[in-house]
C-alpha cells in the first residue's frame, strides 16, 4: 500500500515537473511580447517636498517628477519572474523543490510573489493615480511582507496538530492595505467629476484582480483546512500555478488592450 503511495506521489512530481516547464514558456512568451510590442506609454512617479512660501509664511508641498515608468517593460517583467522561478523549479531547483512539497511548502512561490505580485499590486496603483513614490514604496513592501508571511506559515506549521494562523492573519492584513489605497485614489477619481476619471479599462481591471489576489489567500486556507481535494498539499501547488499564470496574464492583456497596443 506505501509502495503504491509512494509511486502516485513520484508520478504527481514529475507531473510538476513538466507542468512548471510549461507554465515557464507561457510566462515567457507573454512577457517577450509585451516587451517588444508594446507601445511606450510611461507613467510618472513624483515625489512630494515641502517648500516655504515667504509670501504667506507657510510650508505647501510640491511636487516632483522623479522618473517615468514604462508600462510595456513593467508589465513584462512580471511575467518574466514567474518564467524565471519556473524554469528553476523544473530544472535546477527540481530536487529541492521535490524535498520542500514532501514537507508542505514551496519557498520559491513566495519569493517569486513578494516580487511579481508586489509590481503587479504598483502597476495597478499607479492606473488609479496613485503616482507618489512614498506610496508606491510602502504599497510594494506591503505586499511583499504579505507573501513572506505566507512563507512563514508553511514553514511555522510542519508537521503541527494546532496550526499557527498568526502569519496569515497579519499576511492578510498587510495585503489589504495596498488595495485599500487603491479603492481610495480609484473612487476618489471617479468622485471628484470632470475628466480625470481613469481610464475605463481600469474600471474592470481593479475589482478582476482584487478577486484574484484574495483566491490566493483563499487557496491556502483550503489547503491548511484540508477541505475536499485540497487534502493533497499538491492539489494547492498547482492551484497556485494556475491561479499565477491567470492572473499574471488578465492583468498583461488588460493593460495592453488598454493603453500599451500599437496604434
Amino acid at each position: 500500500m506505501t509502495t503504491n503511495k509512494n509511486t502516485s506521489n513520484e508520478t504527481k512530481f514529475r507531473g510538476l515537473r513538466r507542468f512548471n516547464l510549461i507554465m515557464g514558456f507561457l510566462h515567457l512568451l507573454q512577457g517577450v511580447f509585451m516587451w517588444i510590442v508594446s507601445n511606450d506609454t510611461v507613467y510618472p512617479i513624483f515625489t512630494n517636498y515641502l517648500s516655504f512660501d515667504t509670501s504667506t509664511f507657510s510650508l505647501n508641498p510640491v511636487a516632483k517628477l522623479f522618473y517615468e515608468l514604462p508600462l510595456g517593460p513593467s508589465v513584462a517583467i512580471f511575467l518574466l519572474l514567474s518564467a524565471i522561478a519556473h524554469f528553476y523549479l523544473a530544472s535546477a531547483g527540481y530536487e529541492n523543490y521535490i524535498n520542500n512539497l514532501k514537507q508542505g511548502k514551496n519557498p520559491v512561490r513566495f519569493y517569486e510573489y513578494a516580487l511579481s505580485s508586489s509590481l503587479m499590486i504598483v502597476l495597478i496603483g499607479m492606473l488609479a493615480g496613485v503616482w507618489d513614490l512614498g506610496a508606491i514604496i510602502l504599497m510594494f513592501g506591503l505586499n511583499a511582507m504579505m507573501n513572506l508571511l505566507g512563507l512563514l506559515m508553511e514553514s511555522l506549521n510542519q508537521d503541527r496538530k494546532k496550526l499557527d494562523w498568526s502569519p496569515f492573519t497579519f499576511g492578510s492584513i498587510a495585503g489589504i492595505i495596498p488595495w485599500l489605497v487603491i479603492f481610495i485614489y480609484f473612487f476618489g477619481s471617479i468622485a471628484s467629476g470632470g475628466e480625470a476619471k481613469p481610464p475605463a479599462f481600469v474600471y474592470a481591471i481593479i475589482p478582476t484582480l482584487f478577486v484574484f489576489f484574495n483566491t490566493f489567500a483563499v487557496n491556502m486556507w483550503l489547503q491548511y483546512k484540508k477541505i475536499g481535494p485540497w487534502k493533497d498539499y499538491l492539489y494547492g501547488e498547482r492551484a497556485f500555478i494556475v491561479l499565477s499564470l491567470v492572473a499574471k496574464t488578465v492583468l498583461a492583456w488588460m493593460i495592453f488592450a488598454g493603453t500599451l497596443a500599437p496604434v
